[in-house]
């Protein structure tokens, strides 16, 4: 039996915007080989499994087009505002490969993730020289001040700040040399980001590994941009920022992140999700 594929776009209210996903509210009937098979037909950077297990709690599984990931931001706020229009808003509990993830969904129907424990390492010299060269970009086209690392929240991004507008603008960078040094490194995106101001970043992902040029919302990176920013002390006092995503594609994004002190505790993530329309 087939089951129900629904599309959700995340971190947007306006379906011309934001990340799409796919999502399947009960996949407990589905291999492995059959949620790749949707995941490929869907054709989204991801599509979320919903596999309920208890009274608000459900394992999850992320597919994009060309292999399972770990863990998945924008498709984990999809599929639950999509699972809280049926079962109604409220606590929930994910249990990813990356961990467990909690997410509230309000009454609005707006939804918060926390990441499981985020952390923070240096990214090696070569590394970065063959992001630099695969994204045909320069050392001095980055920002002094946010140095290149790597941080995770549930995947792995590298983060790389660019020093203007403009660079983080102009983006054509060689598929299959940044899609090959990511799957040896296992990086899911590469976090591109460019720093208006305390409170509001800009951020472009590119996604080779999930065979999709650039994401236009990347919950996951965002959490670890977050962590990013807290380890380098480069949070605002409220600890609280907002970024802007998808805009250089036409799919414009807002994500909301929240950093505890303790990265221990996840990095919230919030936004909202809007139906597309069904594909009969």
């Amino acid at each position: 039996m087939t089951p129900t594929i629904l599309r959700y776009s995340a971190f947007t209210t306006d379906p011309a915007g934001g990340n799409p996903a796919g999502v399947v509210l009960d996949a407990r009937s589905l291999s492995d080989d059959a949620m790749q098979r949707i995941a490929a037909g869907v054709g989204y950077s991801e599509t979320a499994f919903l596999l309920p297990r208890a009274e608000g709690e459900l394992d999850v599984r992320y597919f994009s087009p060309l292999a399972e990931v770990s863990f998945c931001g924008h498709a984990t706020i999809a599929a639950m505002v999509a699972y809280a229009h049926q079962q109604g808003p409220g606590d929930f509990v994910l249990h990813a490969q990356a961990g467990r993830v909690r997410v509230t969904v309000d009454a609005d129907f707006a939804a918060t993730l926390t990441s499981v424990a985020a952390r923070v390492e240096a990214l090696d010299a070569t590394d970065l020289d063959r992001v630099l060269a695969a994204l045909r970009w320069h050392r001095d086209d980055l920002d002094p001040t946010l140095p290149p690392a790597v941080a995770y929240a549930g995947a792995w991004h590298p983060v790389i700040a660019a020093a203007s507008r403009a660079r983080l603008a102009d983006l054509h960078y060689d598929f299959d040399a940044l899609s090959t040094l990511m799957a040896a490194r296992g990086w899911t995106t590469v976090n591109l980001v460019w720093r208006e101001d305390a409170h509001t970043l800009h951020a472009r992902n590119p996604f080779p590994p999930g065979g999709v040029v650039e994401d236009p919302a990347t919950g996951a990176a965002a959490a670890a941009l977050g962590a990013y920013l807290a380890t380098h002390d480069e949070l605002p006092d409220t600890r609280r920022f907002r970024i802007l995503q998808g805009h250089d594609i036409g799919r414009p994004s807002l994500l909301q992140v929240e950093v505890p002190r303790d990265l221990h505790d996840g990095v919230r993530v919030s936004g909202a999700a809007v139906e597309l329309a069904r594909v009969q």
